[in-house]
């Protein structure tokens, strides 16, 4: 099968590095994708998919760091524009922008659901000479939006992997689900699909990610040891007044805000692993007369395991809460983001190995590395083990050409073949695993 597989994926290629730079050069940020969801939900439903889209698929009330109104509906008209596919649309309206597609093989066998994130990051992509996407005109259109972490490159995989899929829907056990996610940066998205359901028939999950210092031909079987988190706004309102005047009869929002910040950043740690608490924002004040009548927090914490950040959260509301009350001011917390800690499953690993030892160009591969930062692939990861399934993020090593999140980042699209045939053939094998 491997073999056919690796044919297929080989014709492709030159179609799917089309796809990742269509992707690049309109580039959507988090609960923004029309565009991107709207060519995704088109594709699948040529190819025979069962495509469930939108509301279906999102959860309203389990989503976090959703943006204005007025920023979805200018979006929306922004992404028609540009060539997103207008029968599609009304599904994605209101920033519902998740796509599922289902391939049942109508065999017995495992419900297995892959999962691919779309959103791009809110940087101004570089203009500068020597940027390959500026040398080969696909760089972002869209300011302040720019896919700087290798999503472009995830929707692609997914989209060769359907299509493939497609192709060989007869050699399907059971049922395949391509889970094409919003708003991964910042940790928004994934939640309000594990709410809607979308995870809880599903026994092998796969999730992937393309770079994170990793050499080309390399791949992580498992990534371990995503720190859980949560991403807070707090907003401090006080009264103004005049600072030489009447200084007493202001509320001093700035104040609250510095006490908070001050008091969050000597927050004890915790012996039972790694925490992280920073304040990344402080917004305040209007005028050096004026006493502050309003400030804002941007505000995250972290931990070893998904208990360690909810003690760094309980305690940082405490700080922030104590903080208003110091200064006579009210306060709002607004949650923006979150994502659980998470550790792949043991068993799956090893098939896994197994499968990426099938793959030509494939020349490491590692069992499990230890992950940096958070990810919110964690949530399905976990609903999934839950319920009695595997899972597994697995990272596919790519050369770089900046950091993530830089604004010259770019990858080596060789990765693009060597992921979608890894797997589609852990796809395809999942009854043996």
């Amino acid at each position: 099968m491997i073999d056919e597989i690796s044919k297929r994926v080989n014709e492709l290629t030159p179609t799917m590095v089309e796809w990742r730079r269509d992707f690049h050069r309109y580039a959507e940020s988090g609960w923004v994708e029309f565009r991107t969801a709207s060519k995704v939900a088109a594709l699948l439903t040529d190819w025979g998919f069962e495509v469930q889209a939108g509301r279906e698929v999102i959860k309203e009330e389990a989503r976090m760091g959703v943006p204005s109104p007025s920023f979805l509906e200018q979006e929306e008209r922004r992404a028609l524009k540009q060539g997103a596919i207008a029968e599609w649309l009304p599904h994605f309206s209101g920033g519902f922008t998740g796509v599922v597609g289902i391939l049942d093989g109508g065999r017995p066998g495992p419900v297995v659901a892959l999962r691919f994130d779309m959103d791009a990051l809110d940087i101004q992509e570089s203009t500068e000479a020597d940027h390959l996407p500026v040398q080969q005109h696909f760089s972002s259109v869209n300011p302040n939006m720019m896919h700087a972490c290798g999503h472009d490159a995830h929707t692609t995989i997914g989209l060769g992997i359907a299509q493939i899929l497609s192709q060989m829907k007869d050699r399907i056990k059971g049922r395949i689900k391509l889970i094409f996610q919003p708003a991964e940066e910042g940790v928004r998205g994934a939640k309000s699909m594990v709410e809607a359901g979308v995870l809880d028939d599903v026994d092998r999950f796969f999730a992937a990610h393309v770079g994170t210092g990793v050499p080309l031909g390399e791949v992580i079987c498992g990534a371990r040891g995503y720190l859980a988190t949560t991403k807070l706004d707090i907003t401090y309102t006080g009264r103004a007044s005049h600072a030489g005047g009447r200084p007493e009869h202001g509320q001093n929002a700035l104040l609250a805000a510095a006490t908070a910040t001050l008091n969050l950043h000597s927050l004890p740690q915790h012996s039972g692993g790694a925490s992280r608490i920073n304040v990344g924002v402080l917004q305040a004040g209007s005028g050096r007369n004026i006493i502050p009548a309003s400030a804002l927090l941007k505000v995250e914490t972290r931990g070893e395991t998904s208990e360690i950040n909810h003690f760094m959260y309980e305690r940082a509301l405490q700080v922030i809460q104590t903080a208003a009350a110091m200064h006579n001011v009210k306060e709002e917390i607004k949650m923006m983001g979150a994502a659980q800690s998470s550790d792949p499953s043991p068993q799956l690993l090893s098939f896994i190995r197994t499968q990426a030892e099938r793959v030509n160009g494939i020349e490491t591969i590692t069992e499990t590395r230890q992950a940096g930062g958070s990810e919110d692939a964690t949530y399905m990861m976990e609903r999934v083990k839950q319920r009695g399934g595997l899972a597994s993020y697995l990272v596919f090593g790519t050369t770089l050409a900046a950091e993530h999140h830089n604004e010259k980042f770019d990858i080596d699209e060789q990765v693009l073949p060597l992921a979608a045939k890894t797997l589609a053939v852990c796809a395809l094998h999942a009854d043996e695993s």
